[in-house]
């Protein structure tokens, strides 16, 4: 069995004529819970918990309300993310903040079929919702493949998929940010149950002959500890 076909059997619900869920086989529904801890890459310390609670489901969009339980977490804030797993309003890394976008077309961070070795490039409009200053996000993607792993809320089998992201933000001397996403999507759930994020950027006005420009922003990791249908680990 090649990858390809591999993946078509892992996912059914991704692969066909109709949009692929975002939150599993059934629909979504007002009050599901997703659980995440929020973990710093670089000492493994738990950050924080956040809470995703579905508030609303439409036929093009599922919106989220998103609940820190400390300020490590960022703020309560909501999310819309399209049926087929694509943002249309979440926050984004910015030289070393969080920066809610809203975007004018969807975030592309999956483009289905999920085939091992696909890749795409694709460039959106979005806006700041603090300023309301525009902005165009370049998502390079690709699925590097399959992998079976093991986060607080059991073991899954995921795709793995790659993002390098430009959010748009060059400044005078601060030049854009460059992200990198990992993501290990489950199809049975619809969602990531890990993702890895890390960003870089430059200050152009702390360059010198002893000081690199290049400035390491957060290494957030983000992995599932509850969900429905899931047992109830501690959350501590």
């Amino acid at each position: 069995m090649n990858a390809s076909v591999a993946i078509r059997c892992l996912a059914p619900i991704l692969i066909g004529a109709a949009a692929p869920a975002v939150f599993a086989a059934g629909a979504p529904a007002p009050g599901d819970v997703y659980i995440y801890h929020l973990i710093n890459g670089y000492n493994k310390e738990v950050l924080s918990v956040i809470r995703h609670r579905v508030e609303n489901v439409e036929r093009a969009a599922i919106t989220l309300s998103v609940t820190p339980d400390n300020a490590e977490g960022g703020v309560a804030r909501t999310e819309i993310v399209t049926r087929e797993g694509n943002w249309l309003q979440t926050v984004m890394e910015s030289h070393d903040q969080k920066v809610e976008y809203v975007f004018a077309t969807a975030y592309p961070a999956y483009v289905f079929p999920l085939d091992v070795g696909k890749s795409w490039s694709v460039r959106v409009p979005a806006t700041v919702s603090a300023t309301g200053q525009r902005r165009s996000v370049r998502v390079d993607g690709r699925v590097l493949g399959t992998e079976r792993i093991r986060v607080p809320a059991g073991e899954f089998d995921t795709v793995k998929v790659r993002r390098y992201v430009y959010p748009g933000d060059a400044d005078y001397y601060l030049p854009e940010t460059a992200v990198t996403e990992v993501e290990w999507y489950v199809p049975a759930l619809g969602r990531a149950v890990r993702t890895e994020r890390r960003s870089e950027y430059q200050d152009l006005n702390s360059c010198h002959e002893d000081s690199p420009c290049i400035d390491n922003g957060a290494w957030d990791v983000f992995e599932l500890v509850q969900a429905p249908g899931t047992s109830k680990p501690g959350l501590n």
